[in-house]
């Protein structure tokens, strides 16, 4: 199919839908699909929008602000995924957990308020991703629309882009959840830890980084066109003291650069088997 052709069965397939509860985290896909759903179906959709202590504070406002500038009905759903003990212990279905309680909630609202279906922003690219979120989905009969447009991630920013949205060019994010190693317990926090050190290397203009949260050691991940400036005596000084600061007892800069999902590098094939069943 041409893109001309995907776009057109997005559509098709969000005017069949009827009415729906978009999760919505503020990407760009999913704020994509808030942005078609809205176009195509009016006040029948709802963005909803997961807000706990694994979203940061700046992607929670980013995310509102997209919404309010095109109009969408959006909706703040305070979800509890850190009072889950099997959340909390953060092996490899910590994602899991997440989405389960995230489309758990959905669906009471769905019926609450009369919807007919809910749907995420998964797309072609995702399906072939370790994306445990996937499973809880599945069980609670969400459904993704990008994907069943056959949309690829590179497709979708081209369309976002054609469409003049700011999010065309935003850079990929995670929750903070997935900046913490496995094995180690999720808590407010750590969580809070990684979201002030990120904080900090945006202040510094580094747009793409990731600190993955070792414990003592915080471990970033700069982007690899930024790494020259970041490798500079001078920004470095900068940047260790200030994530010192936050309770990390060392700080090193990831000679790899920024990678997505790389703490699934600790993962065994067992791990991620017993993750996806």
């Amino acid at each position: 199919m041409t893109l001309t052709e995907k776009s057109a069965l997005l559509d098709r397939t969000l005017s069949q839908l009827g009415s729906v509860l978009v999760a919505y985290s503020g990407g760009t896909d999913s704020a994509y699909l808030a942005w078609s759903a809205h176009r195509v179906l009016g006040d029948n959709m709802l963005a909803v929008i997961a807000d706990s202590a694994s979203l940061p504070r700046a992607e929670l406002s980013a995310a509102v602000d997209f919404t309010k500038t095109h109009k969408i009905p959006t909706y703040i759903l305070h979800t509890e995924e850190l009072d889950n003990a099997d959340y909390q212990r953060n092996d490899s279905r910590r994602c899991f957990h997440c989405k389960d309680e995230l489309f758990t909630r959905m669906e009471k609202e769905r019926k609450r308020l009369g919807y007919r279906h809910i749907a995420y922003g998964m797309n072609l690219d995702d399906k072939g991703e370790f994306r445990p979120g996937q499973m809880a989905a599945e069980q609670h009969h969400a459904v993704a629309p990008l994907f069943t447009a056959q949309l690829r991630k590179f497709e979708i920013r081209t369309l976002a882009r054609a469409a003049e949205l700011s999010i065309a060019e935003k850079p990929a994010s995670a929750c903070l959840a997935s900046r913490i190693e496995y094995g180690r317990t999720v808590t407010k926090e750590n969580l809070s830890q990684v979201e002030l050190a990120e904080e900090i290397l945006h202040a510094l203009g580094f747009m793409q980084v990731r600190v993955r949260h070792h414990g003592d050691l915080a471990r970033i991940e700069i982007d690899r066109a930024d790494l020259p400036r970041a490798l500079s005596i001078h920004v470095l000084d900068q940047i260790t003291p200030a994530i010192k600061d936050l309770g990390f007892q060392y700080v090193t800069l990831d000679a790899q650069g920024y990678r997505s999902g790389s703490m699934n590098d600790m993962l065994s094939a067992s791990d991620i088997l017993s993750a996806i069943r």
